[in-house]
């Protein structure tokens, strides 16, 4: 795949077709052979890190046929529900049927509007699989590990990409009240994921999602719940949801599910989980004070883009008026161009807005403290960068802006407030 810019030939020479993620395994006697299945390979993966390593368990035993043959089950089942997922987002619906389908019957909603085919099918197999996680006493796909198994993580990856483009492209929140009273289980699968460190390191936004799913899998089309897609489109584009002031939580993405940034970051922002414990993982943070939080997140972005202030600023050069010059071909991915050039005479203003920007994000002392470092900011803005250089730096601003990305940035709770303050500042300077 290259739909982000080009692979080394290095690569190439060992895997033609561009895919990833790929695993080049060298056997006893000398052979070599490319595994591009990510199944297969993490199943590799697992063979070679076994418990008598101290490795935790992530297959069924081979002599546990009992949970060998659910496991195949389980991953037939995954093939299942990521076809009619495809068939769902990336072929147009056709009408829907005069009822409301075996679902709506089960639920007892004979009189709701009629569904697609494509929506009643992939809603059905979403049925069997929360059907698979009740069946066990936790909330994993398996009752012999307190801990996701392979099978759990083969389906988290698709299961959020589901999740962003059911929202962006069909108007179906899958993690609102109506959804987790019908899908009791997978919420609270999720919710186990969310509660876990390791989990916020890899995953994504919507935002990033909507992005990226497209350039892998043909473009999504509009449909299913009109209003809602409308509302919600809004929302993960950042058009009604990137604004100061922000609200605690995020209408579509819950945030606080578990640790919403790197318990580090928690332990020295003195915040506390649910249960009551400092930094601790395994809990929710929806009970926190939402101020303390809200600095909390705003530091981190701030801390992440004065770690690397003069790199950030001549990337975001890239949208002045002469950036963005790609000297080769474009990509599949909208928004990747590896190879574009910086404007180079509007990084030194570039870099004074995004100092301007982070010294309101790193703002200590509550609401007060941060309305003054706004306000701040926007004084510096309009004393220190030019009227004939204000328009090219808040588009060099929304360039950095829309190329924000969750998690290899910042996890969202984070990246959300940075979003907003540049938007902030590109308020000032329009």
């Amino acid at each position: 795949m290259r739909s982000y810019g080009d692979k080394p030939e290095s690569f190439l020479r060992m895997v033609p077709s561009g895919l990833l993620p790929a695993l080049l395994v060298e056997t006893s006697d000398g052979r070599k052979q490319v595994v591009t299945e990510s199944q297969v390979i993490m199943e590799l993966l697992d063979q070679w890190h076994p418990v008598e390593d101290g490795y935790r368990q992530m297959m069924p035993a081979e002599d546990d046929s009992a949970s060998m043959q659910r496991y195949r089950q389980l991953s037939n089942l995954e093939r299942e529900l990521f076809s009619w997922w495809c068939t769902l987002i990336f072929r147009p619906e056709g009408p829907g049927f005069g009822s409301p389908g075996m679902l709506g019957k089960l639920m007892g909603k004979s009189s709701e509007p009629a569904m697609s085919g494509a929506m009643s099918g992939f809603l059905e197999c979403l049925e069997k699989v929360d059907t698979a996680l009740a069946s066990t006493k936790g909330p994993w796909f398996f009752d012999w590990a307190d801990h996701p198994t392979m099978i759990d993580f083969i389906y988290v990856s698709h299961v959020e990409r589901m999740l962003a483009s059911a929202a962006f492209w069909k108007g179906l929140d899958l993690r609102s009240d109506k959804y987790q009273q019908q899908f009791p289980a997978l919420n609270a699968w999720l919710d186990a994921f969310e509660k876990r460190e390791c989990y916020l390191a890899f995953k994504s936004d919507y935002y990033t999602n909507v992005k990226d799913i497209p350039p892998q899998y043909g473009p999504g089309y509009d449909g299913g719940f009109e209003d809602e897609r409308i509302l919600f489109q809004k929302n993960i584009s950042g058009k009604e949801s990137w604004s100061l002031p922000l609200s605690f939580d995020d209408e579509l993405q819950p945030l606080y599910k578990g640790p919403p940034l790197p318990l580090c970051v928690l332990k020295a922002a003195g915040i506390s989980g649910d249960n009551g414990e400092l930094a601790s993982e395994g809990t929710s943070y929806e009970k926190a004070e939402p101020e303390q939080m809200a600095e909390a997140c705003r530091q981190m972005a701030g801390w992440k883009l004065a770690s690397n202030g003069s790199a950030v600023a001549k990337f975001a050069a890239r949208g002045g008026p002469k950036g963005s010059r790609n000297p080769r071909k474009g990509f599949g991915a909208e928004l990747a161009d590896p190879y574009a050039m910086s404007d180079e005479k509007l990084i030194p203003a570039v870099e004074i807005a995004l100092k301007s920007v982070c010294v309101s994000l790193l703002a200590q002392g509550g609401p007060s403290a941060h309305d003054a470092a706004l306000n701040e900011m926007k004084e510096n803005l309009q004393t220190q960068i030019s009227k004939d250089e204000a328009r090219d730096v808040a588009s060099s601003l929304a360039y950095l802006r829309d190329r924000v990305g969750v998690p290899r940035d910042l996890p969202l709770a984070s990246a959300r407030q940075l979003r907003a303050h540049l938007n902030a500042a590109i308020d000032v300077l329009h």
